[in-house]
């Protein structure tokens, strides 16, 4: 396509707010743990697309019917911020609602999955910042998007305080449930926790997380250059063989496709980086089993990797074996950081170059008329300059194929897009 008008292809745009279908109660609260402060300055982003035979016939009443129901459930989402006497931030559960936009698309849904530029994707997600009036801050927007082919897109912009991706998508799939008629669970579970696997951590300083600058009413952290977001997918068959290259050298055999990517990816952003590499990465990952009734909460579980020597004179076999052998894993000394610097700000995502894994995560369970997405991808918004890449799940396999590619999403500053891309193209014929 040629050159976009980015702000002209969304016009008819109309708001309203939904609600529980039944009063909460009054003084209801949820009380945010630790590491769901520690994620505040965070928001998770994700966008669904079907086509039109999934969605015809079906009207914005078809799709907001059903939330009434559903809000019932997850009556915690449609609270507002507010704050103890001691300052701490709690969720007020008094039914303010989960933020409703309606717009059209001047674009085909196939020309807007063709379109390289993320800021004509952006438009489909709703532009979300708690504050600085906290107590009117909607925590949850979902954004319907139809195009001019018959196409409807889902965009879900989420606080992160609220929880964690999985919790998101949960959260999301389950509305859909509710739509087909299915009756969702009477109450949310408490999930167990993961045995962890992981090596504990043996350094005495926290490095996964950084304390930034207070923010005060605005959660938002500002970066002091411009992010800029893209997008890849890659087939089943295509990470067969970069995993073949990657195992060719690497003492732990056959290395998974996570830590392979990571792998790939810390090497060639080692290269545009030069004397500024990153020699530390953080890695996000599912910290919980037992996800079926959609807890909400931030339970993922955060790790280092450091590398001793040059990322670029190491080959990425070996950065991979690093990963897999000395991952390290800081959630329980972030817990006690946030107990001891409570009131205290602090980014995750971007402190560090962070990978995060959500190949687990069910991003194809909204479904309308028994029909999943074409295609769905996940965001994260408010990232550190050092940047941050998710591994998804991706589209539906292709007759014939029995497992999913992946999609990958990087968030790097703009000045390093184009250069990975070139990387990643010429050096592992990806992207």
């Amino acid at each position: 396509m040629g050159s976009i008008d980015v702000k002209s292809i969304i016009y008819d745009v109309k708001l309203s707010s939904v609600v529980p279908a039944t009063m909460t109660g009054e003084n209801v609260v949820h009380e945010l743990s630790n590491m769901d402060l520690l994620m505040k300055l965070h928001y998770i982003k994700g966008v669904y697309y079907f086509d039109r035979s999934a969605v015809q016939g079906l009207t914005i009443s078809d799709f907001k019917s059903p939330m009434f129901t559903w809000l019932e459930l997850y009556y915690i989402t449609c609270g507002r911020i507010r704050k103890s006497e001691s300052g701490r931030p709690f969720v007020k559960c008094n039914d303010g609602g989960v933020r409703i936009i309606e717009a059209k698309c001047s674009m085909t849904l196939n020309e807007c999955l063709d379109e390289k530029d993320s800021s004509v994707h952006n438009q489909l997600l709703p532009n979300q910042v708690l504050g600085p009036e906290l107590a009117y801050s909607p925590l949850v927007l979902i954004q319907f998007t139809w195009f001019k082919c018959g196409g409807v897109s889902v965009g879900l912009s989420w606080a992160h305080v609220l929880g964690d991706a999985f919790s998101a998508s949960d959260f999301i799939n389950t509305w859909g449930q509710v739509m087909a008629g299915k009756h969702p669970p009477k109450s949310l579970n408490h999930p167990k926790e993961h045995s962890k696997t992981v090596t504990p951590s043996t350094v005495t300083e926290l490095l996964s997380v950084k304390k930034i600058e207070a923010v005060k009413d605005s959660w938002i952290a500002r970066n002091t250059c411009g992010m800029e977001t893209f997008s890849f997918q890659l087939t089943a068959t295509q990470l067969k063989h970069l995993q073949s290259q990657i195992c060719n050298t690497s003492e732990t055999g056959q290395v998974p496709v996570f830590e392979t990517l990571c792998a790939v990816i810390w090497h060639s952003l080692a290269k545009i980086r030069g004397d500024s590499e990153s020699r530390i990465i953080t890695t996000c990952r599912n910290g919980i089993q037992d996800r079926e009734d959609g807890t909400l909460g931030n339970y993922q579980t955060i790790g280092v990797v450091i590398a001793e020597l040059s990322i670029v004179e190491t080959e990425a076999s070996a950065l991979a074996a690093l990963i897999v052998k000395q991952l390290a894993d800081e959630s329980n000394m972030i817990e006690d950081t946030m107990a001891r610097d409570e009131g205290s700000d602090f980014i995750v995502y971007g402190a560090n170059l962070t990978f995060v894994d959500l190949e687990d995560a069910n991003l194809y369970g909204l479904k309308f008329k028994g029909q999943e997405p074409v295609f769905t991808n996940y965001y994260i918004d408010g990232a550190g300059k050092e940047g941050v890449v998710l591994v998804l799940p991706g589209p539906e396999a292709a007759q014939g194929s029995d497992s999913r590619g992946r999609t990958v999403t990087v968030v790097l500053p703009e000045n390093e897009v184009m250069e990975l891309r070139n990387k990643l193209k010429e050096e592992w014929s990806i992207v």
